[in-house]
């Protein structure tokens, strides 16, 4: 069986098969094969997630804004939790959606494929209910799976039960199921799966080498008597002298650290194109968007909240990853930018590298920091007796 390329699925069009969505969401689950009670809390919470999403819509109206994307997103990972637990039952979707479209006449466009499965696509069926009750209903059908009995054929209506309550709830919204299935493996994919180094976005390649972030680089910092720091890249200083700007000391002041890392791993960082002088004017449009003043204070301003977050973690010291609340905020504070094409996993590493790096120049008053943008790393050397504030 040929592998799916989630980058080709998410070009499709038309009738995507549940099949496919289905073997290539089981590559994003982190799970072991025993393990049902994981699934099945996720399962209950992503359904509570959709009820509460409603329920601000239905109170909030136009003021919540973002509604439509949240609810989609919500479906979708009720959707990952859904196909992981018909998996650890040993049963299809594909086979449990098309029971409950034969059990109740619900309309689908057919999926043209030999494996006849049901799509993602829903189009108008009779009688839809109200966007209450159909939640309600999932809610309850959902708590009643907390009680699956294995692969019973009680158990298997039981799956059968959910994936028409689902579907039901999901034309109550009057959301596209083939969005919300192209959107999960998206995110699944970008959340958990280690990225491709060949595939991943390179923002100024095709600009000229001074307006290119340096593909390879060594930052030398420093710590002054005076408790300011400075940072020299060949030889020469760059940035203003900082310092922690807080009453407590937190070792901010080598936050510079931080766009470093953006720079060497997401290739991408307008504060440290400002610093070098490496924005891209020869595309008046690219450097007005991408690399001018809102573009760093967006820059800054995330790197300023991931730090508070950071203290309560130690720094991530000894964390092997960072919170999916985490990454979804970052993803809300970069759109519009050319970053947001760049996977949350990749988010992940340049944050897990960056304070890795981070705690040892904090540690040391200073050292090298040493970006490579061809391996995506960002790594750290010993400054050594230069270092005058040691």
């Amino acid at each position: 069986m040929s592998k799916i390329d989630p980058a080709e699925f998410e070009k499709m069009s038309g009738s995507i098969p549940l099949h496919m969505y289905e073997r290539l969401i089981k590559e994003t689950d982190r799970f072991s094969e025993d393990e049902v009670i994981p699934i099945l809390l996720g399962l209950y919470g992503e359904v509570g997630s959709i009820m509460s999403a409603s329920k601000k819509y239905h109170r909030e109206k136009k003021a919540y804004i973002g509604y439509k994307e949240a609810v989609e997103e919500e479906f979708g990972d009720a959707l990952w939790y859904f196909t992981a637990l018909c998996g650890r039952m040993h049963v299809s979707i594909s086979d449990v959606f098309d029971a409950a479209i034969g059990e109740n006449a619900i309309k689908f466009i057919s999926a043209n494929d030999q494996e006849h499965a049901p799509i993602s696509q829903l189009v108008t069926a009779e009688n839809v209910e109200s966007l209450d009750s159909s939640l309600l209903e999932l809610g309850y059908i959902t708590a009643q799976l907390l009680n699956v009995d294995g692969v019973s054929d009680n158990g298997k209506q039981k799956l059968i039960d959910f994936s028409r309550v689902y579907m039901k709830a999901l034309q109550s919204t009057k959301l596209s199921f083939v969005r919300i299935v192209k959107g999960n493996v998206k995110k699944s994919f970008g959340r958990f799966s280690k990225p491709i180094i060949d595939n991943l976005p390179d923002f100024d390649k095709i600009f000229p080498e001074e307006e290119q972030l340096p593909r390879y680089f060594e930052i030398h910092i420093s710590e002054r008597k005076s408790g300011q720091s400075y940072m020299r890249w060949n030889g020469v200083f760059i940035g203003s002298p900082l310092t922690d700007n807080i009453k407590n000391p937190d070792g901010y002041r080598f936050h510079d650290v931080f766009h470093f890392a953006y720079a060497a791993i997401l290739h991408w960082s307008p504060t440290f194109r400002a610093l070098i002088k490496h924005k891209r004017k020869s595309d008046p449009a690219c450097d007005e968007a991408q690399d001018g003043g809102r573009a760093i204070v967006v820059e800054e301003g995330l790197t300023a909240w991931i730090y508070s977050y950071s203290k309560g973690l130690d720094y991530f010291d000894g964390h092997d990853g960072v919170s999916f609340d985490v990454l979804k905020t970052i993803q809300k504070f970069i759109q519009g930018y050319e970053v947001e094409d760049c996977p949350l996993k990749l988010w992940e590493d340049a944050i897990l590298q960056g304070y890795s790096v981070f705690r040892k120049v904090k540690d040391n008053n200073g050292g090298v920091v040493i970006g490579d943008r061809d391996k995506r790393t960002l790594s750290y050397r010993n400054l050594g007796e230069n270092n005058e504030g040691k």
